[in-house]
């Protein structure tokens, strides 16, 4: 954890644009894969967390199945990290003060997009969006839906990329045989 903090700052030092973006990878009940970008909202020992609504895809998957896979493509910086863990819920605590920091327009569009759900045109998101409006106008405070929130990626294993010359990448692979295991194993891999 500590080198993927290295390794971000240097994103961010770099001025990439949206370092924090990753492609998340879930797996549905039949173990079908789909995979999408989100932002990395924070980062800590205990995991990597997104936030989503909990109706969407993405959430329907991790209810599903826990496990969960990250990429973070750092292309310019020849830099790649991959993770593979268990997805589980933040607590309401952790969901409720992200979303307060959240700009209104996005607190909004949480009430009023069904994410993934198919609509009949733009026109119903845009009506959507502007009935949430009216109902919290300007002045009052948009609360959380309760079908919103985050998720916390437990890792239990990490890869670092490092592109080289020659395709001789560096590849070096942190793992743990269970998530409440302390210790990792350090392996380097074959480009």
């Amino acid at each position: 954890m500590v080198l993927f903090g290295r390794w971000f700052a240097d994103t961010v030092a770099a001025e990439l644009y949206e370092p924090d973006a990753m492609v998340v990878t879930t797996v549905d009940r039949d173990r079908l894969p789909s995979s999408r970008f989100v932002l990395l909202k924070s980062v800590g020992a205990s995991g990597f967390v997104f936030f989503t609504n909990y109706r969407s895809r993405k959430a329907g998957d991790i209810e599903a199945s826990s496990l969960c896979a990250l990429v973070f493509p750092w292309y310019p910086l020849q830099r790649q990290v991959r993770v593979e863990g268990i997805a589980e819920r933040v607590s309401v605590a952790e969901s409720d003060l992200y979303f307060a920091s959240r700009p209104r327009g996005s607190q909004l569009a949480a009430w009023a997009s069904p994410q993934s759900s198919v609509v009949p045109d733009r026109a119903f998101l845009d009506r959507e969006y502007e009935l949430a409006a009216q109902r919290w106008p300007l002045g009052t405070e948009v609360p959380r839906p309760e079908h919103w929130g985050g998720y916390r990626v437990v890792p239990l294993m990490i890869e670092f990329w490092q592109g080289r010359a020659q395709r001789m990448h560096d590849r070096i692979r942190y793992r743990r045989e269970h998530r409440d295991d302390s210790r990792w194993v350090r392996e380097r891999l074959a480009p």
